[in-house]
């Protein structure tokens, strides 16, 4: 896959191309991306995605402690993975957003050389999102470029959106998260040296290094997956502050069964499945492992639910 992270940049190939954010990679995007590969693989037209970064609501500050699914890594990961051709991470602007429809249209088919578009239905861009697909079918047809409204996707009754997705992450709501993800949330980071406070428990952890703009669950114990080196182990991970040794900062450390590697520095794929308990204090050392203990039964008990055919990506990390 090739990546634009600049708008100094022109494909010369005529393209498919879907517009919009991306954050997550839902079922709806997933429909928009299908649809794209459907006609470049018709056309013989390189697939592309046009997105933006950094994400719109960001740059507007119209949402305080906003926080995105995938940061920029990660979606180069989740796209590579769906087969694009071309990602473009547009560098998103207040003087970019001021830009009218008709300006918007113009430099997308110039860096892009268009010749199909894909769009939601609610898709709205241009200053005071003034434009919608219907204006895009419009600025289309002036020039030969056939725009596709694809209409939203549902999932029991209600609009698949990244708004819906983020609050079910919040709400530690991990099976409804895979639903409408068709994959488990994902954290990729680099591990890290840590305190080794587990080990000397007889629960060695990974500390893993997060993106500050990442979306994580809330504070808890999890039972999770972990690609590592090209393998996949059961593990569980606690996201928190550690509070039975006064810990402040908010880190997401993993257990991974039956594993004695060191990986200090290595890069890790960590998918959340289920919330098994909130994180707490305890009186000791002592108290905590065996409750660890009691997690490790649950998550090896619940593990056995987890069907590998959930894991639709190749877990080699971009």
């Amino acid at each position: 896959m090739i990546v634009y992270e600049t708008a100094d940049f022109k494909i010369e190939e005529p393209t498919a191309v879907t517009l919009g954010n991306f954050d997550g990679i839902h079922l709806g995007h997933q429909k928009l991306i299908s649809t794209v590969k459907e006609y470049a693989r018709r056309d013989n037209l390189k697939s592309v995605v046009f997105s933006f970064y950094p994400h719109p609501v960001t740059v507007f500050k119209t949402k305080e402690n906003f926080s995105t699914m995938l940061d920029p890594r990660e979606k180069k990961f989740v796209l590579n993975n769906l087969g694009v051709d071309v990602l473009v991470q547009y560098p998103f602007t207040l003087d970019f957003a001021a830009l009218s429809p008709r300006e918007f249209f113009d430099i997308l088919v110039e860096k892009t050389h268009c010749k199909v578009l894909v769009v939601g239905e609610n898709y709205y861009f241009g200053k005071d999102k003034a434009g919608n697909y219907k204006t895009l079918q419009a600025f289309g047809k002036e020039k030969g470029i056939l725009v596709i409204a694809i209409p939203p996707i549902e999932v029991g009754g209600e609009r698949v959106s990244s708004s819906r997705v983020r609050g079910l992450i919040r709400n530690a709501e991990m099976d409804k998260v895979i639903e409408l993800l068709d994959k488990p949330y994902f954290v990729i980071g680099k591990v890290a040296d840590g305190e080794k406070r587990g080990r000397m428990m007889d629960f060695p952890t990974i500390n893993v290094i997060t993106s500050k703009e990442k979306l994580l669950p809330p504070n808890g114990v999890y039972l999770t997956r972990v690609a590592l080196d090209g393998k996949l182990y059961t593990s569980m991970t606690n996201v928190g502050v550690c509070p039975t040794f006064d810990g402040h900062e908010r880190r997401v450390e993993t257990h991974i069964f039956d594993f004695n590697e060191v990986v200090y520095g290595m890069d890790v794929m960590i998918c959340f499945y289920k919330w098994l308990r909130e994180e707490r204090g305890f009186a000791s050392a002592k108290e905590l492992k065996a409750q660890l203990e009691k997690d490790r039964a649950a998550a090896v008990k619940l593990s056995a639910d987890i069907k590998d055919t959930e894991y639709k990506f190749k877990f080699n990390i971009y």
